[in-house]
């Protein structure tokens, strides 16, 4: 995978649950059938509120979102354990998730699914960037560049989970590492 993302970053608060990741009404999409990870992934961020969110992190008719990079506060990813959460964020095309915290059981989906990089920020980013700011968020480094002011932010070392993320997930990184059969 690669280590260094540039794009426009989708800013979020914090506390954002699962639910508004992708709402409970999208479950039975299953993941592994090609046209309904697609699906999956048009429904991302989808339970946030308008009235909080005024710009969708999926446009109208999209299927993929703009924004390669989501950018939250505190305890992202908290409410239920569904894997969901991290594959409707991969299948919209987000590239890593910086975050003040994440909730637990999302960061080792996302280390699971081998979807997302979840990384943490040192700083209280979401107060800094606002939606549809440019950013290059180099995972080697463990830094985030705001490219308009040229100001670079450090990030949390990903650490032993890296090369899980980086194989795909916990089923590809055991096939690479020997721990399972390549047929299996």
């Amino acid at each position: 995978m690669d280590s260094k993302y540039t794009g426009r970053v989708y800013v979020v608060r914090d506390n954002i649950d699962t639910d508004q990741i992708i709402p409970a009404q999208f479950l039975n999409l299953v993941p592994t059938i090609e046209e309904e990870y697609e699906k999956l992934g048009s429904y991302a961020m989808y339970g946030l509120p308008d009235s909080l969110y005024p710009v969708r992190f999926i446009a109208d008719g999209a299927m993929d979102t703009e924004f390669p990079i989501l950018l939250a506060g505190r305890n992202f990813g908290c409410g239920s354990s569904r894997e969901h959460a991290p594959i409707a964020l991969g299948a919209a095309l987000t590239q890593c998730v910086v975050a003040e915290g994440f909730a637990r059981i999302f960061f080792r989906n996302c280390v699971a699914t081998g979807e997302v990089y979840p990384v943490e920020c040192v700083n209280r980013l979401c107060d800094i960037f606002s939606t549809g700011d440019l950013a290059t968020v180099d995972i080697d480094q463990n830094t985030i560049t705001h490219v308009a002011s040229g100001k670079v932010y450090d990030l949390k070392p990903l650490g032993e989970v890296r090369p899980v993320v980086d194989a795909g997930g916990i089923f590809a990184y055991a096939r690479q590492t020997g721990m399972i059969p390549q047929s299996a």
